[in-house]
């Protein structure tokens, strides 16, 4: 018997290196073959066998169920047959971590396991209320889950932080390295990239409870005695950026949906902010990418274009969690601050955040004022049930927007001293005293329990609350299912809605309308007719919009406005006699664009 061939015989080929992909790069097949793309096609583009491909496509719903709760989606094990209730305290355990290591809260592995047996229990305990005949023997139940050394091994590798660091003493801010940093490495950078403070901007992210009033008022009080989903806890995060200049680029929000009932029929590509989803609304290394690449870049290329500078751009980070390490990009030069040095250097936080957060209460409480002013018919509490996620969008447009370019400007002072010399503004402690003092005043206007007597610390306790640690309950509602809101948008609405060019003629009719009842009604002719043009000038957008797609309607064929019935009774080619028309079809008389 003739002796086996050795693999490493001469012609053989060497053996395929298996390789694994990430939770995030299977989503990203799977997206890819949801467009069209064939599995071959894709296999190519990730260097997969075909098979391979299509065993991914087969297992879809564990993947996507997995990228949903998974805290890191570089993970690369797909969560399957797992219990429920681990796997949700998994989640929100991930989700705490990363919001402790990003407030510099010490962590040791006993903190972490209590916290895992705390969250079990919790979770656990949320599962048999909603199912009262679950067995107390049953799999799952807190008493079975010890939080052991060995689950927390495993937790941490399922979850990417086998390289977290963990010690007894918090983490203070380290100021030697702050002032080692602003003196040495941040001025060579700058010196030798020679950068304009147009081309050097900060990026941080925010959590920012956006229904959220003070502790006091009766809105507050009645929600936390309402069953179910509470809107003062729902989160986004809004990822702010900004150059040593005064310039604020669009913000990024994420939202724990992707399509909320209040954006239907919305280009999201036309928002006031870049809007990104997650469901525990967080910022992932993922959205960073997008909002780099989608976001950052475009918004800046623009801005230095019209400053006639060259796309040359440095990008100051901070160390956390969802920001990644191959930020990349021709012309721009990513740079981490130092550890620890955040609270100490990095402009988005030496008042700009803050600030922001005042202005957005102001904002909020102005929106309610002028809503109940212009209704008289209905309550504070209706109005605040109707203040949804578009009108958060408008008021953080509207806070970022009120921040001062100069107040920006002076925030990049203690790390970058040479360009701040020239101040001139309130600063940001002083627009934020501004901001509060008039959301008081707001408030009392407002009146009603906790409102009419509202104070400038209960604004303060507000502000300081976007900040707090997480409790259990924020950790329950941000890894829950971000289902409670109508995320699938019903197709045929989407086809019939929109901006329409009914809607148009409707829009500048009630406009029309509006100048005729001022002229009228106003005694004082020069005011009505600084009225008049200044809507004029406000509905120019829609006029030409309305006269573009008149146009393009006269440019379709006209069959397109015949009804299905009309054109089956019209007489085709074969049936027609030479005798009418040399054989052409008559078509009515009437003109059905006069429809329109």
């Amino acid at each position: 018997m003739a002796p086996k061939r050795s693999a490493t015989a001469s012609g053989a080929m060497p053996k395929r290196q298996r390789k694994m992909l990430t939770i995030a790069e299977k989503v990203n097949v799977l997206d890819m073959l949801k467009k069209g793309s064939s599995y071959a096609a894709v296999g190519r583009h990730y260097g997969l066998n075909e098979s391979t491909v299509r065993y991914i496509k087969k297992e879809e719903k564990n993947i996507r169920s997995t990228a949903a709760v998974s805290f890191n989606q570089g993970a690369k094990r797909v969560v399957s047959g797992r219990n429920k209730v681990v796997v949700h305290m998994e989640s929100a355990l991930g989700l705490w971590i990363e919001d402790c290591q990003k407030k510099n809260i010490p962590l040791v592995t006993n903190i972490i396991r209590e916290k895992a047996k705390q969250l079990h229990d919790r979770f656990a305990d949320a599962l048999d209320n909603t199912q009262p005949g679950t067995s107390v023997e049953s799999p799952g139940r807190k008493s079975e889950f010890t939080a052991s050394k060995g689950w927390f091994e495993k937790f941490k590798k399922r979850f990417n932080l086998a390289s977290m660091s963990l010690h007894g003493e918090a983490a203070s801010a380290d100021k030697a390295a702050a002032e080692k940093y602003v003196a040495d490495t941040f001025k060579v950078i700058i010196e030798e990239g020679r950068y304009w403070p147009e081309q050097v901007f900060n990026m941080d992210e925010t959590a920012l409870f956006w229904k959220r009033m003070p502790s006091r008022t009766f809105i507050t009080k009645e929600e936390a005695k309402a069953p179910g989903f509470k809107a003062h806890k729902d989160r986004i995060t809004l990822v702010v950026c900004g150059n040593a200049a005064g310039f604020m680029i669009k913000p990024g929000l994420i939202y724990k949906s992707k399509n909320p009932w209040a954006l239907r029929n919305k280009n999201k590509n036309l928002l006031p902010v870049y809007w990104m989803h997650n469901p525990k609304a967080c910022i992932t290394k993922p959205l960073t990418l997008d909002w780099f690449h989608q976001c950052f870049i475009p918004e800046v290329k623009i801005y230095l274009a019209e400053k006639g500078l060259e796309f040359k751009v440095l990008l100051l980070l901070d160390n956390a969690v969802g920001h990644p390490l191959d930020l990349s990009y021709q012309g721009v030069k990513i740079e981490f601050l130092p550890p620890n040095t955040t609270s100490l250097i990095q402009p988005m936080d030496q008042g700009i955040i803050r600030t922001f957060k005042a202005l957005y209460t102001r904002n909020t409480l102005q929106h309610m004022v002028e809503a109940m002013d212009t209704d008289d018919d209905i309550s504070l509490k209706e109005h605040w049930q109707k203040y949804m996620i578009t009108s958060c969008m408008v008021n953080v447009q509207k806070a970022l927007n009120d921040m001062e370019k100069e107040t920006v400007h002076a925030c990049w002072k203690k790390l970058w001293p040479e360009v701040v010399h020239d101040y001139k503004g309130f600063s940001a402690e002083e627009t934020r005293h501004s901001a509060v003092d008039k959301a008081v005043r707001l408030a009392k206007l407002l009146g009603g329990e906790g409102f009419d007597d509202m104070t400038c610390d209960d604004i303060n306790e507000l502000l300081e609350a976007h900040s707090e640690t997480l409790s259990d309950e924020d950790l329950a509602e941000m890894t829950k299912s971000a289902n409670e809101e109508d995320e699938q948008e019903d197709p045929a609405q989407e086809e019939d809605a929109g901006v329409t060019l009914e809607h148009l003629t409707t829009i500048l009719q009630v406009a029309k309308d509006l100048q005729t009842l001022v002229e009228e009604w106003d005694p004082q002719m020069i005011r009505s007719l600084q009225f008049r043009n200044a809507l004029d000038s406000a509905m120019e957008v829609y006029k030409n919009l309305h006269t573009q797609m008149k146009k393009q309607c006269q440019q379709l064929p006209v069959t397109m406005f015949l009804t299905r019935k009309t054109l089956s009774n019209m007489p085709s080619v074969e049936e027609e006699t030479p005798g009418d028309n040399g054989g052409a079809t008559q078509l009515p008389e009437e003109d059905p664009l006069e429809e329109l």
